[in-house]
């Protein structure tokens, strides 16, 4: 695993497996004050979200750390680039403006593809 993507795979999957074991973890009233979007969507749903961040960010470190199915690690970020425009989506569609840490862990994801593709 080459330094840099290491070190910006690290720190998105450190970010979501943080996020995701909070979706997973938290009621609904202990999630609102941070994620705004949990009213408008079902308990489950948030519980799905919070389990594929933790997958992903499993399938961006295990995978080139190991060496074992190394080609998982763009397919993670692919995802994450995905999770993150729906992500924007909703956010947009429920009239809340705030995306900029969407749109960054967008681009961060997007830079991980191109790292994982170089390694």
């Amino acid at each position: 695993m080459n330094i840099a993507y290491g070190i910006v795979a690290g720190l998105l999957a450190l970010f979501c497996f943080y996020a995701g074991t909070l979706k997973v973890t938290r009621t609904r009233d202990r999630l609102r004050p941070m994620m705004a979007w949990v009213d408008h969507m079902p308990l489950p749903a948030v519980r799905a979200l919070g389990t594929v961040e933790i997958l992903g960010a499993t399938g961006l470190i295990l995978p080139p750390l190991t060496g074992i199915a190394p080609s998982l690690a763009p397919a993670a970020a692919i995802g994450f680039v995905l999770l993150q425009t729906g992500a924007i989506t909703v956010h947009l569609i429920g009239e809340d403006r705030r995306i900029a840490l969407n749109a960054g862990l967008t681009v961060t994801a997007a830079v991980t593809i191109w790292l994982a593709t170089g390694m």
